[in-house]
């Protein structure tokens, strides 16, 4: 699928804060839960929703309403922990999963060390988190883990996306629909997004 690129003015002017290395932790960690609950909005806007009435102040009245407990978010550890609260503002009432990879240095090959899914995940909606879509072999290996377990209905969000994360994820994974907020120009002989906002995990966690 093409990506969906959710641009308009306030997400410039939000990316610009993101990526200025002067920006603190605490800003930075703010405005990546901003950034994604928009594109949770947008990857949720044409979500299925179910009929039912309720009370007004002034009647009873029929409302649509979604089913929180179909979806699940997974932030990959542990950079996309850091968009998780922006998620649970939109829909308090999510499962979710932990997916642990770390890229190897050296190889830039994701390495897993954790996995944890509530159950039943055949039967949810997930939506897989990583603020940076780079080399695009986390998210690809996190996809896969998550269809060797039964999940059907993928969706992956991220603040950044590289073209080159793109294509490879698109081949591996056609069916799922990548939601971002920017597509950056390339990567760099080390696996980082050009121009980028540096080690988002780093910056989230005021780790360098």
């Amino acid at each position: 699928m093409e990506p969906i690129v959710l641009s308009n003015s306030l997400i410039k002017h939000k990316l610009a804060i993101l990526r200025d290395k002067r920006t603190g932790t605490k800003e930075f960690r703010e405005i990546i839960g901003e950034i994604a609950s928009l594109l949770c909005y947008k990857a949720l806007e044409n979500a299925e929703l179910q009929k039912t009435e309720i009370e007004t102040p002034i009647c009873k009245t029929e409302v649509e309403k979604l089913d929180e407990n179909k979806y699940v978010f997974v932030p990959i550890l542990r950079a996309g922990t850091g968009m998780l609260d922006g998620l649970i503002k939109v829909i308090p009432n999510a499962k979710i999963g932990h997916i642990g990879l770390y890229r190897n240095e050296k190889t830039l090959k994701p390495v897993k060390y954790y996995y944890k899914m509530p159950s039943n995940i055949q039967d949810r909606e997930v939506i897989v988190l990583d603020p940076m879509l780079a080399t695009g072999g986390s998210a690809i290996d996190a996809i896969s883990m998550l269809k060797e377990d039964g999940a059907k209905k993928i969706k992956f969000l991220s603040i950044i996306s590289a073209p080159e994360g793109i294509k490879k994820l698109s081949e591996v994974h056609p069916d799922v629909q990548l939601y971002t907020a920017c597509i950056d120009k390339s990567l760099n002989d080390v696996g980082y997004i050009v121009p980028g906002l540096g080690d988002a995990g780093d910056r989230i966690f005021g780790t360098k």
